[in-house]
């Protein structure tokens, strides 16, 4: 069960909303838990004893670490703790992967390769271990104080709206928040706008995209013309913004319906005028996530330039192994990390004074990173950029770009390009401004009430014709 579809908009949500608004403040926090591990069997039933065995094993951890009698104690249990979720993590995500490329080398070995049963990958196991290492070594720390109830940590860790889509929300950012959330009319009404938004920006515009994305990366890379492959590249590019984004949008609009509020995602990230900016813009809960658990521990920038250059592209190599067991995620990290590094040492600053030309060789090098990002294998990858430099030797007639470029394609194009740069920003605060001034406000209310319907309707119709919608977390 996802966000985007008919189960959970017209059964499962305002089910759960009636239950939550209609019990008493001191049983809500079970409601949400049980429609948490519902929702979650829904979509992983096989693996719901190994989330619950995941909360119970590190809500013992953090207490173990906490009663610890001296610092070598705790330090023992934060490393049995981090040990146990990064290798529940390898086994499910990465075990395969290994022993794929094990056997790759077997030949050169000469040993025997390896048979392994290919290993289901359980629904956003990378999103609830992250946040379980983060509470261990947040509590190590004492940066967060270890939390006694287990129903409040098992909160923390299933809550639907962050469980298999993120954010990856820090446990001291909502600690005090899990044992009394503070709903009101006016956050759910925020909630409820948010999520319609961010429901519109993944099924009328990312899904619209995607379709066209996937018929083009989807063509051998050797048939494509230097015009399709960049339609095709533009329309993944904004594909996965708008995919992201929205998910990030929904989930924080049934956070704040529920009461919680929880920190922004994403800030227009394709504004930025470097590769760092981009990356304070995007998925902004994992980079910080990345920054404060990885890349400050290993040393960070304290050691001098050439170790915190090693710092960053070890950590971005990670991070896109966090995004997929495949050597094209392992490149697309490694990508991000090579360009950060040298903004550091001279391109930023050679880019400072030119902000046009940055902002296009931002937008260049994140888009060179998406078609890694994108495509099934490196060998494909590579027959992609020769088709984007006019290089595949193909004929433009055999896919001609008016095959794909339709009406409905190029308006969500026009509109997506706009909604990516900040002028939804400035018209909601417009809304949100006359709303406070009584001669606009009953203007203004209706002017948005009737865009929301209409956003929700058209998604709506959309879910009902059971067209393209695909769930890209799945991999997570």
């Amino acid at each position: 069960m996802i966000f985007a579809s008919p189960v959970f908009l017209f059964l499962f949500l305002p089910l759960t909303l009636v239950a939550y608004w209609a019990f008493p403040g001191r049983f809500r926090k079970a409601v949400l838990l049980v429609a948490s591990l519902l929702f979650y069997a829904w979509g992983e039933a096989r693996y719901v004893p190994l989330i619950l065995g995941s909360i119970a094993l590190n809500w013992w951890i953090g207490i173990r670490i906490a009663d610890a009698p001296h610092a070598g104690a705790r330090r023992r249990w934060a490393i049995v703790g981090v040990t146990a979720n990064l290798g529940v993590l390898a086994i499910f995500k990465y075990a395969n992967f290994a022993v794929s490329n094990l056997n790759t080398l077997a030949p050169v070995l000469s040993v025997a390769p390896l048979s392994v049963a290919t290993i289901p990958l359980p629904l956003g196991i990378s999103f609830f271990t992250f946040h379980a290492i983060s509470y261990i070594v947040d509590v190590f720390k004492r940066t967060a104080s270890v939390q006694r109830g287990v129903a409040e940590f098992a909160l923390y860790i299933l809550l639907f709206p962050q469980l298999i889509a993120g954010p990856i929300i820090r446990y001291r950012d909502i600690a005090a928040q899990l044992g009394a959330p503070q709903p009101s009319a006016a956050e759910f009404t925020y909630g409820m706008r948010r999520f319609i938004l961010g429901l519109g920006k993944k099924l009328l515009i990312a899904n619209t995209l995607g379709r066209t994305a996937d018929d083009i990366f989807g063509l051998p890379a050797t048939e494509l013309g230097a015009p399709l492959a960049w339609l095709g590249l533009l329309c993944y590019s904004l594909q996965i913004y708008f995919d992201f984004s929205g998910y990030s949008d929904m989930a924080i609009g049934l956070m704040r319906m529920f009461g919680f509020r929880i920190l922004e995602n994403f800030n227009y990230p394709y504004v930025a005028s470097s590769v760092r900016e981009f990356w304070r813009r995007w998925h902004i809960s994992l980079s910080n996530w990345f920054r404060d658990y990885l890349y400050v521990p290993l040393g960070g920038n304290r050691s001098g330039s050439a170790r915190a250059y090693a710092n960053l592209v070890v950590v971005f190599v990670l991070c896109g192994l966090w995004h997929g067991a495949s050597w094209t995620f392992v490149l697309w990290g490694t990508w991000h990390g090579v360009f950060l590094v040298l903004e550091r040492a001279w391109l930023g600053r050679a880019l400072e004074r030119r902000r046009i030309v940055a902002h296009v060789y931002t937008l260049a090098v994140v888009a060179g990173a998406w078609v890694l990002f994108r495509s099934d294998s490196v060998g494909h990858a590579i027959d992609y950029y020769a088709a984007l430099a006019g290089l595949s030797g193909a004929d433009p007639a055999r896919h001609p770009v008016a095959r794909y470029a339709d009406g409905l394609l190029v308006t969500t194009l026009g509109v997506a390009i706009v909604c990516a740069m900040p002028v939804g920003r400035r018209i909601a605060a417009w809304l949100d401004g006359a709303v406070q001034r009584s001669r606009e406000a009953v203007v203004a209310m209706t002017v948005e009430g009737a865009w929301l319907a209409a956003v929700f309707v058209a998604s709506a119709a959309t879910l009902a014709a059971g067209t393209y919608n695909p769930f890209i977390y799945f991999r997570f």
